[in-house]
């Protein structure tokens, strides 16, 4: 990585960045609000996965580079946004972006845990994963961390403080920027796996319910990668 994490630190003069506008949603606001408040790193985390039909879940969790940034550097940060508004060249080509320029971890949770503790369980579970490994990272100081999650429900047997935020992909940028790698990660995997079981055609829906998926289900039964628990009605 090319990003100096001891770059990270409190923010004690936001004024360059919070007015920085990533997109009519986004700034740097809010990682600034929580640096300056005491906090050492602002990590988002989001997951990726959840209605698909196959596959395991992805979670990813990001510390940006808040303060290191020069307005003058800033140009492909406004670019990032929740990666459901972006195409998938645009995915990529971010995707490369954040992971040079910021401290990333990938938590995985496959499909057969998905199947035993339920996709609730298993989408926290990934996202724990990825805060676990980057907390672990060996460039982070000692010092306070603060977790920004997208969704309603907090991380469980998280020893630091964290916020639950409704469409926080579309909110905090840590968050967006999160919702990148894991989409990326995980369709790279389908990709892959696609190889193995190419009938359903992993590469193209990347395990979701599409029409064609649901026939090929239909017609020639469950693979290996497919979730049981949301699959019972659609095999032969």
């Amino acid at each position: 990585m090319e990003f100096d994490i001891k770059q990270i630190h409190r923010c004690t003069n936001t004024t360059d960045y919070t007015d920085i506008k990533i997109n009519k949603n986004m700034t740097f606001k809010y990682e600034n609000q929580k640096l300056s408040g005491g906090y050492n790193y602002i990590i988002g985390c989001d997951e990726v996965g959840r209605g698909s039909l196959a596959g395991p879940v992805v979670a990813a969790a990001v510390i940006l580079p808040v303060e290191s940034y020069k307005v003058h550097k800033v140009i492909k940060f406004k670019e990032i946004r929740d990666s459901k508004l972006l195409s998938a060249e645009k995915r990529e080509e971010l995707s490369e972006f954040i992971k040079k320029h910021s401290l990333w971890s990938i938590g995985v949770v496959s499909q057969s845990l998905i199947d035993k503790i339920n996709i609730h369980n298993a989408s926290l579970l990934a996202m724990k994963k990825a805060i676990d490994g980057l907390l672990c990272h060996p460039a982070l100081d000692a010092g306070s961390s603060f977790i920004a999650i997208d969704g309603k429900f907090p991380i469980p047997n998280i020893n630091h403080q964290q916020e639950a935020i409704i469409d926080g992909d579309n909110k905090v940028l840590s968050i967006a920027a999160a919702s990148i790698i894991a989409k990326v990660y995980r369709d790279n995997l389908m990709r892959n796996l696609h190889q193995d079981y190419p009938v359903y055609n992993f590469a193209q829906h990347k395990g979701y319910g599409t029409e064609y998926h649901r026939a090929m289900i239909s017609s020639y039964g469950l693979s290996p990668i497919h979730r049981l628990s949301f699959c019972r009605n659609l095999a032969v």
